[in-house]
Formats: structure tokens, C-alpha cells, sequence
């Protein structure tokens, strides 16, 4: 009888461990986060008191508003932590790989189908909005983006094609709003013809 391979566990990380990392990299780009978490925790939870005083029931109100503090705090954070975490790969190599990789839905990235030895590179991604030849670096990328477009053209024919250059220069898109351009790119391709359109390009080697 054969006996089935036990499933391995996933090692899953605790959100304590989660949360302390994303502090540790906003307090390296923003060493002023602590005080303003505390103060916002203070202020929130002072006027949830004050307002408790003004009618009577301090502690009441004190109880109620502990929580509404500690979600207000939190949410702050978590944008604070957002921004810092595109501000610590600001500028690195392959940064834009990386955001484009992060993206949990509708999209998938093939990074560095490009490479110049000055580290120029481009990010192929594919989404409903058809295929986003993303590049990083020097104006020299543009030409490298036009050989790549060529090479879609040729493999995936009719396919929308975006063009997107990460800078904060004009014409470039932000890192830290690279998601969002994307997520916000039409739709033109159904969801059979983004599988077929990603299939053809994994087939030649992309």
C-alpha cells in the first residue's frame, strides 16, 4: 500500500512579528512615528474622555472610546508604514519587480525579460488590461522597452500593449503609485484570453 505524503505545514508568521518588522523599517524612515502614534493614541482617547466629563459619564465613554483610539492609531500606522515601505526600496535595483510582484490579483510579473550591464532593465506583466512592459533606469530603457514591444507584438498579436516608466521624473510613474496605475489600466482582455495570452508568452520563454 502506498502512503500518502504528509502535507508540510505552512509556516505562517505571526502578526506580532509582522507588525514589528513594518515598525522597525517606518521608524528607520520615519523616526518621528512613535511620538506621533502616541500622540494620536492620546488625543483620541483624551477627547473620547473629555466628552464623557462634558455629560457626566467619564469612565463610560473612557471604555467606548479606548478601542476607537487604538483603530484610529492603527489605521494611521498602517499608511505611515505603506509610504516608508516604498520609500526603503526607493532607488534599489529591481524596486519596480518587486511592487509589481506584490500585486496579489489580476496580474502576473515577469521580471527583468530585459537587462542592461548599466542595470537598465523591463518588467513584463500581464493583466486584463493586456500586457504592461514596465522599465527601470536610465532613458536608454525606453529603447530596450520598444525591442520588448516588438517581441509581444510578435508572440502575442492584437494584445494591448501599456508602456510604463518608473521615476519620479515627468512622464514617470512614482514607485510607491506603480499598483495603483496598473490596477487602474481598462480591462479590454477576458479573463480566457489574459490565461491564453500569458500561456503563449511562458511558452517562448517569458
Amino acid at each position: 500500500m502506498f502512503k500518502r505524503k504528509a502535507k508540510e505545514k505552512k509556516i505562517k508568521t505571526p502578526r506580532f512579528q509582522t507588525f514589528r518588522d513594518a515598525y522597525k523599517v517606518t521608524k528607520q524612515v520615519k523616526p518621528w512615528i512613535t511620538i506621533a502614534l502616541i500622540a494620536i493614541f492620546a488625543l483620541s482617547w483624551g477627547i473620547g474622555i473629555g466628552i464623557g466629563v462634558s455629560v457626566g459619564h467619564p469612565v463610560y465613554f473612557g471604555f467606548i472610546f479606548f478601542p476607537l483610539a487604538l483603530l484610529l492609531t492603527l489605521f494611521f500606522f498602517t499608511r505611515q508604514a505603506g509610504t516608508a515601505a516604498y520609500a526603503s526600496i526607493e532607488g534599489q535595483i529591481g524596486a519596480g519587480a518587486s511592487v509589481l510582484m506584490a500585486i496579489r490579483k489580476g496580474w502576473t510579473t515577469t521580471p527583468a525579460v530585459a537587462a542592461a550591464r548599466n542595470q537598465d532593465m523591463v518588467h513584463r506583466s500581464v493583466g486584463r488590461a493586456g500586457i504592461v512592459l514596465t522599465g527601470e533606469g536610465t532613458n536608454a530603457v525606453r529603447q530596450m522597452i520598444a525591442d520588448e514591444r516588438k517581441k509581444a507584438e510578435r508572440f502575442a498579436p492584437g494584445v494591448p500593449i501599456t508602456e510604463v516608466l518608473v521615476g519620479n521624473e515627468d512622464g514617470r510613474v512614482p514607485i510607491k503609485k506603480l499598483q495603483k496605475h496598473l490596477r487602474r489600466l481598462p480591462k479590454k482582455l477576458t479573463a480566457h484570453q489574459m490565461r491564453e495570452v500569458r500561456a503563449r508568452l511562458k511558452a517562448v520563454g517569458g
